[in-house]
């Protein structure tokens, strides 16, 4: 497949005072395809939503970036504000963002916010705008007898239907959904993946944040996961998820943490953006480690399997019988 987005040695770096600097992203490279779903996974910290802020141009003022972002040709990180603004953000990106209330209009209803999105992506005139956007809130389960609340009168489960119903107005061709199932029922989640996914499977590129390892397992094509502002793993889903599994140990921890398999969390906690250690992150968290970790791993493979580590070709310790 042809990549719609091209991500290459994308860094990003906040200045602190006293001469730190906060090491949010690292030397990301990964590509996404038109008709394909990435799901970038990790714990909270590791840099995943900053990632998708260098993207969309909406990082604060004190942010450094290096590398590059190519949409299509497009250099998103040197495209300036007017570029982003006028023909990138809603029309060549979509967003659900991590937040949705803070991105609601406080002082309009969801209904004014949909028909004015409908309006200036699609062009939408006249008596059809209403039953346009009432048809985008459908498509994210928001329901119609709430169109006329505004941001303030809504859960939080709602804000986010609200937010997904219009970042996916104008099916544009690569949309980024940071925690889009966050304050929903399982029910829910199911529905608004299985939305997301027939945004991919009309060939459209679909990058997804997430925490929630059951949602990405239902969307995801291939899976990246970041650790301490780097990837560390990327892998097709049906190996991540089944056989022969994740390669890295922080990855393989993650799934072993969740309830249906091991419920054994990681030990230990991520280090400090701004402090980050030498040599490999998470050798302080790693029962694997050893003297190599002292120097940083690089992400080696191909587009379907490419890992981080040194240890990531020996077999892993064998863990006592309960």
């Amino acid at each position: 497949m042809t990549a719609r987005l091209s991500v290459r040695e994308l860094s990003v770096r906040f200045p602190l005072r006293g001469g730190r600097t906060v090491a949010a992203v690292t030397d990301v490279s990964f590509d996404l395809a038109a008709g394909e779903c990435l799901v970038l996974v990790g714990e909270s910290g590791c840099g995943k939503s900053v990632l998708a802020s260098a993207l969309l141009g909406l990082l604060p003022g004190n942010a450094r970036t290096g590398g590059a972002a190519l949409l299509d040709g497009l250099d998103l990180l040197t495209a300036g504000e007017a570029a982003l603004a006028r023909t990138v953000r809603g029309r060549r990106i979509a967003l659900v963002p991590q937040s949705p209330a803070a991105h609601l209009t406080p002082v309009r209803t969801v209904r004014s916010q949909l028909e004015e999105t409908v309006r200036e992506l699609t062009g939408t005139r006249g008596p059809g705008l209403r039953e346009a956007a009432e048809r985008a809130a459908a498509r994210a389960a928001f329901p119609a007898d709430h169109l006329d609340r505004y941001p303030h009168q809504l859960s939080g489960g709602l804000a986010q239907r609200a937010a997904t119903a219009l970042a996916l107005v104008g099916d544009a061709p690569l949309l980024i959904a940071d925690e889009p199932t966050t304050g929903l029922d399982r029910e829910l989640v199911d529905r608004t993946v299985d939305e997301l996914r027939r945004h991919v499977d009309a060939g459209r590129g679909l990058l997804v944040i997430t925490h929630d390892l059951a949602a990405a397992e239902r969307i995801a094509d291939r899976v990246a996961v970041m650790y301490a502002g780097r990837v560390v793993e990327l892998a097709d889903a049906v190996d991540f998820f089944g056989a022969p599994g994740p390669r890295h140990p922080y990855a393989r921890g993650l799934l072993d943490a969740l309830p249906e398999r091991a419920f054994t969390p990681i030990p230990g906690m991520p280090p400090e953006l701004d402090a980050l250690p030498g040599g490999c992150a998470f050798a302080p968290r790693c029962d694997r480690a050893t003297g190599a970790c002292a120097a940083v791993p690089a992400l080696t493979g191909g587009r379907a399997g490419a890992v981080a580590c040194h240890h990531a070709h020996s077999p892993a310790p064998e863990t006592a019988d309960a």
